[in-house]
């Protein structure tokens, strides 16, 4: 490697496909999108000096930033703290590089090795100049400059795509000359397939297919050409084109392949084969796995390396990704390459003897010198392979004992295996999961597929499309492949299509293409308790589910299902995205599904959903009563069929609750119907934490599912439960009106049936009157509240009512009986080690101390809470108390500290607390910055807080007026100064 004159390595550059840098092995940063587009524009420049204005124009044509000029020099300052000095150099007015050597960057090197292949042609090297063209086309990694913006990026990637085109082709035509047009169909059909309107692709198709003898496909292509430039364009096909079909249709003698081509190898070389099929033009992403593999195989001089590298559930782009790193390695293997599908998902596996007489063949072993026995077949072939340097590609394996005798037995060779199993029991073998393609990956693929201009239109549509197609390959080729054919279908049309789950999997069909078949392989294979595991876990929805979950669903122990589940994982048709916990890729889900609607009786899916719905309700029964001794609520719960788990302490209570939100609550959707509704409704009771939280939106949208539900199917019970919990989401997202009407509703069908349930009705709607200025009422509902809990034998309930009917004799001017109210709350949660609860009853007693002229004894107790607050991870409770803090410390003359704990509360509140709390927190915000002489400041963030106002309507008239008066305060102000 060289080194520049410090003594480093020099650095490395990368343009034929994602802009990178490196020193020697360690990548370098290149900034931001611009700051690479800065890098590009000078590095194409090869060494001559780019003025500023014609960087600003490549950077943003004809739309600069007032501050262009500044972000140029900004860009090159940071492109000069990795680089040598004396590299980036200013000039003129300008920056150029310089003192690069010529291996730098790859599109240099690309363009030498082109040189090289016109220099060994002309020379009548066609084998030298053949290699130099694979070794330049191999330099591309997807699209150059991808990812780069900018008009001078897009016009020189639209230029490298042409020319790699071009070099393309005339590698192309030299495999025609040197006879290998059998090989070249494969790859020229892909290719037209792609680039349709290239005409000079369609010409050397049509001449490798005549020379193939395959006359009438070859004028069919012509055909097939002259008919999409008519319909694409209106032109014919240029003179060539025409020409090569007169002389196809008169059998030209000339036409035949190049003498050099028929000439056989002398008698003591060896055969070399080159059986890859023909990689994909769109191949598309995967980077880092094309380049570790590669790698990989190519490694070592001392070792066979055998890879199970590419296990994958059906579909995932094993065989694509195969062949892609096979062409990418074939260098390194002069010996050739062996490759064969080992029918390892379908009925009958080939037989490893079979492979190996195939293997033989193509080594150039004559029928009557292979061997009967397989044994003795495979001794032959590690023979063969001694000394050579061969690539072996085994595509599709069953299992490792079907690859073990064809693997190659001397340093030098190499196997690359793909398997729907992962070999674990290979070894050598370097196992690497294939996983679905990240989004831009995915619309990517598409996008070549569909084309750009279509995509460009309706990206958001395109981006449902891959999403819908689960990030799959296959699915998103059969989907692409689908609207490339129907030109009237928009890519929302096809988005359409794909949203239904029901139809999706026959959706994704094309021609001989099937998402659905390849599954149906896979899941063909498995044992009757492995299938019957499958089919039961694709019940249930979520984004993953634990071990302890799975076990509910299969009615087995832990071990047993442990045991299922791993053996699932090595199928790949299941993965495993942490210790304990695993998860269905989208498509295979839906698969899973329909084997459970066509394999299992309805009885025993209903009955898989309610052991899993059990486990849920009986382990968040735990949850809430360990965090809270003596409520009484879990006494008012339905009982589970399931023991559930149990926790030693809070926070591990805690920890599991939030781990298994997004599961538990998509369960108890799904659940909202009889006879599973009641122990759904009470599931979600029991998981109350997760409304003060992140996750108190995906909780209020269940709570109103329920709600609809229990409704729908006349449960007077369930539907109040049901709207104490949709009453609590709405107040805590100041939605009180709606809150208040979901919490009456809830008092009137509960009173009397559930006593319970009409205590914590009551609570809401003093709470909610409160909050709405209606204080006579507000008192009236927590006395109510508060006997009611009494009468349950609930404590905590009562203690919760006196706390905030504490908060109520503060904004009714009160604050003696305000404190008095809350100490007792806070005394009787302390009692009872009620931690969550008490720290509300600190806040409430916080609130009263301040306003009897104690701020310093609030702040602390706000504090204490605060503590408890983060721990439970109560993001709304943690807001309000940052908001109160704020209050207290701007009525104290400390403006900056009152500014830090209200930007402290916006965060918190932005998420969970409504836009009536964040504007009050913006207001408060202003306050405090106004104090500190920040008034522009100040004031953008009151017309934030009056445009909020503004959009709740009339409930706020008091804070519209006030804000009002401060900006008109502001702008005379402004005047006056």
């Amino acid at each position: 490697m060289r080194e520049s004159v410090s003594g480093n390595p020099e650095p490395r550059f990368t343009l034929l496909g994602p802009v990178r840098a490196w020193r020697g092995e360690h990548p370098l940063s290149t900034g931001s999108p611009n700051q690479r587009a800065l890098l590009v524009a000078l590095l194409l420049r090869e060494g001559r000096t780019a003025t500023a204005a014609e960087l600003i124009d490549s950077l943003w044509g004809d739309e600069p930033p007032p501050s262009a000029l500044a972000v140029v020099r900004t860009y090159a300052s940071r492109l000069r703290k990795i680089l040598d000095p004396g590299v980036l150099v200013s000039e003129s007015g300008g920056y150029a590089m310089r003192a690069l050597p010529r291996g730098a960057v790859d599109l240099w090197a690309a363009r030498d090795l082109a040189e090289e292949a016109e220099r060994a042609r002309a020379a009548g090297d066609p084998d030298g100049a053949r290699d130099a063209l694979d070794r330049a086309l191999a330099l591309w990694d997807g699209e150059a400059l991808a990812g780069v913006p900018g008009p001078y990026a897009e016009a020189q990637r639209a230029r490298l795509e042409e020319w790699r085109l071009q070099l393309l082709e005339s590698r192309l035509d030299m495999d025609l000359e040197a006879g290998r047009h059998a090989e070249a169909v494969a790859e020229l059909t892909a290719l037209t397939s792609a680039h349709p309107l290239r005409e000079r692709l369609r010409e050397l198709l049509m001449l490798a297919l005549y020379r193939s003898g395959r006359q009438a496909e070859a004028l069919a292509v012509y055909a097939d050409t002259r008919r999409l430039l008519q319909d694409e364009l209106g032109v014919d096909p240029r003179p060539g084109l025409s020409d090569l079909q007169q002389r196809i249709l008169r059998a030209d003698p000339a036409l035949a392949e190049h003498p050099a081509s028929v000439a056989g190898p002398a008698a003591a070389a060896p055969v070399v084969p080159y059986q890859l099929p023909a990689t994909v033009p769109d191949f598309t992403g995967r980077a880092d796995v094309v380049r570790g593999l590669s790698d990989l195989i190519t490694s070592g001089e001392g070792e066979v390396v055998a890879v199970s590298a590419l296990a994958g559930i059906g579909g995932i782009g094993k065989t694509t990704l195969a062949v892609h790193v096979a062409h990418r390695a074939s260098r390194a293997f002069p010996d050739g390459q062996l490759y064969v599908d080992l029918q390892g998902s379908g009925p009958r596996p080939a037989e490893p003897g079979t492979v190996l007489g195939s293997f033989l063949r193509a080594l150039g072993t004559p029928d009557p010198a292979i061997p009967d026995s397989a044994e003795e077949r495979a001794a032959l072939y590690r023979s063969l392979l001694r000394d050579r340097r061969i690539l072996v590609v085994l595509d599709n394996a069953r299992d490792a004992a079907q690859v073990r005798p064809l693997l190659p037995g001397a340093p030098g060779s190499a196997a690359l295996v793909t398997s729907r199993v992962r070999m674990v029991d290979l070894a050598g073998a370097r196992l690497v999961d294939l996983d679905v393609m990240s989004p831009e990956e995915a619309l990517t693929l598409f996008t070549r597929i569909v084309g750009e201009e279509r995509v460009r239109a309706e990206r958001e549509a395109a981006m449902d499309v891959v999403a819908a197609c689960g990030y799959l390959p296959l699915a998103i080729r059969i989907a692409a492949s689908r609207l490339a054919a129907r030109r009237t279908w928009t890519v929302s049309v096809l988005a359409a299509k794909l949203a239904d789950e029901r139809r999706r999997l026959d959706e994704l069909q094309a021609g001989d293409l099937a998402v659905k078949a390849t599954f149906e392989l896979g899941y063909g294979q498995l044992e009757p308790a492995q299938a019957r595991a499958f089919r039961l876990l694709g019940l249930a929805d979520g984004p993953d589910i634990s071990l302890a979950a799975a076990a509910a669903v299969l009615d087995l122990p832990a071990e047993d299902a442990e045991d299922l589940l791993e053996s699932l994982v090595d199928t790949s048709l299941l993965e495993s995205v942490a210790p304990g916990r695993y998860h269905f890729q989208n498509l295979v889900r839906l698969y899973a599904r329909a084997c459970a609607e066509r394999d299992e009786e309805p009885g025993e899916r209903e009955a898989a959903l309610g052991r899993l719905l059990d486990f849920y309700l009986a382990t968040a029964t735990r949850a809430y009563a360990i965090e809270r001794p003596e409520d009484r609520l879990v006494d008012h719960l339905e009982t589970a069929g399931h023991p559930g788990l149990s926790f030693t302490d809070p926070p591990a209570a805690r920890d599991w609750l939030y781990a298994e939100a997004a599961p538990l609550l998509s369960v108890v959707r799904q659940s909202a119907r009889p006879p599973l509704l009641g122990r759904a409704v009470d599931t979600l009771w029991a998981a109350l934490d997760l409304s003060e939280g992140s996750l108190s939106q995906p909780y209020e949208e269940t709570a109103l599912a329920l709600c609809d539900a229990a409704r729908a199917a006349g449960d007077r019970r369930a539907e109040a439960r049901a709207l104490v919990a949709v009453a609590s989401a709405h107040e805590i997202g100041g939605r009180f009106e709606a809150a208040d009407e979901a919490a009456a509703r809830a008092v009137e069908l509960s009173a009397g049936a559930d006593p319970l349930t009409t205590a914590w009705a009551c609570y809401r709607r003093g709470v909610i009157a409160h909050y709405r200025g209606r204080l006579t009422d507000g008192e009236g509902y927590l006395a109510r509240a508060a006997d009611g809990f009494r009468a349950c034998g609930d404590r905590p309930g009562e203690a919760g009512a006196l706390s905030a009917l504490s908060r109520l004799r503060v904004a009714d001017g009160r604050p003696e009986e305000a404190v008095r109210l809350a100490r007792q709350g806070v005394e009787m949660y302390d009692a009872m080690g009620h931690a969550p609860r008490g720290a509300t009853a600190r806040y409430a007693l916080a609130l009263a101390l301040a306003a009897s002229g104690e701020p310093e004894a609030a702040l602390r107790l706000l504090d204490e809470a605060l503590e408890v607050f983060r721990g439970g991870r109560q993001l709304f409770w943690q807001g309000m108390t940052h908001y109160r803090m704020a209050e207290i410390q701007l009525a104290q003359d400390a403006p900056a500290a009152a500014a830090a704990s209200a930007e402290a509360a916006l965060i918190p509140l932005a998420e969970v607390g409504g836009d009536v709390r964040r504007a009050n927190a913006l207001t408060l915000l202003g306050r405090a910055l106004d104090r500190l002489g920040q008034s522009g400041r100040a004031e953008s963030c009151w017309r934030e807080a009056l445009a909020l106002y503004e959009k709740l309507g009339t409930g706020q008239a008091r804070e519209l007026r006030e804000l009002r008066d401060l900006l008109h305060e502001g702008a005379a102000a402004a005047v006056a100064s």
